[in-house]
């Protein structure tokens, strides 16, 4: 990741396909994972990062040169670029896996996006300046992606950005993020990976006008080989099984009968 001569700013957004948030999770009934035959969108914290790109163009306008949302997963995953394209970004690209592949792991989706970030550079000569993604997203809340593609990239990183300042022709971006405890702020040199926490905006919803605009805007599909990248799980599930079911509480109707029970219940006061 190098710097464009021109000033213009390239932004990259990863984006992923989830279980809705308002989906009660169920696993499945081989215990292998969660029921996906339920509702999916955009993982929220992605929805986060899709908007602040858009807003960092509406500030800084012609210098933000391209927005471009990818994803990785199967032949549905579409409608998910097209939610992005519709709120506001250029372009889409699809590394599209089968409907019955394993979901990829963040090392994986890492190296995935180091190796779309590398095409576009041999390709246009196009460079990615900036990376904004989530946080985590809501199905696996690993939250680890981010932080391996700037590893991999050598690139600097702002994880868990509640606010984003980014000055083009200085080539720096000022990021506060959230901390145990309070905030911190850090000073970042383009290229940047920045990941998004819930503070840092609330997403528009798209127009009707923006959703039928966005059937027209490109989405080049790829295929983890055209990319030369693996993206076979190295961790293997044994089993996913539900919480115990909490038990109902019970009431007392007086202290003394509160201690007799702590008692019997084995909790010794001193």
């Amino acid at each position: 990741m190098r710097p464009t001569a021109a000033r213009f700013l390239n932004i990259l957004v990863p984006v992923k396909r989830c279980v809705d948030y308002a989906v009660k999770i169920r696993v499945n009934p081989q215990q292998t994972g969660i029921d996906s035959n339920v509702k999916h969108s955009m993982n929220p914290f992605d929805e986060i990062a899709v908007e602040e790109a858009i807003r960092l163009r509406e500030r800084l306008k012609e210098k933000v040169k391209s927005i471009t949302v990818v994803t990785l997963g199967p032949p549905k995953a579409a409608e998910t670029l097209r939610t992005a394209l519709a709120m506001g970004a250029d372009t889409g690209i699809h590394v599209e896996l089968a409907e019955s592949a394993p979901a990829p792991e963040p090392l994986g989706i890492a190296r995935a996006l180091r190796a779309v970030i590398e095409r576009r550079r041999t390709s246009s000569g196009e460079e990615t300046d900036l990376v904004i993604m989530g946080k985590q997203a809501i199905d696996d809340d690993l939250g680890q992606t981010g932080q391996m593609l700037a590893a991999l990239l050598g690139a600097a990183q702002a994880t868990c950005a509640s606010k984003v300042d980014v000055d083009a022709d200085a080539r720096v971006v000022r990021v506060r993020t959230e901390i145990d405890g309070g905030a911190a702020e850090l000073l970042c040199t383009l290229p940047a990976v920045i990941t998004t926490d819930l503070r840092l905006n609330e997403p528009r919803y798209a127009s009707l006008p923006n959703i039928m605009k966005a059937k027209k805007k490109p989405i080049e599909k790829l295929s983890p080989e055209d990319l030369g990248v693996d993206l076979t799980p190295v961790l293997e599930t044994i089993k996913v099984t539900e919480p115990p079911k909490r038990v109902g509480g019970g009431k007392v109707l007086s202290v003394e009968e509160l201690v007799n029970r702590m008692k019997e219940g084995g909790i010794k006061l001193s």
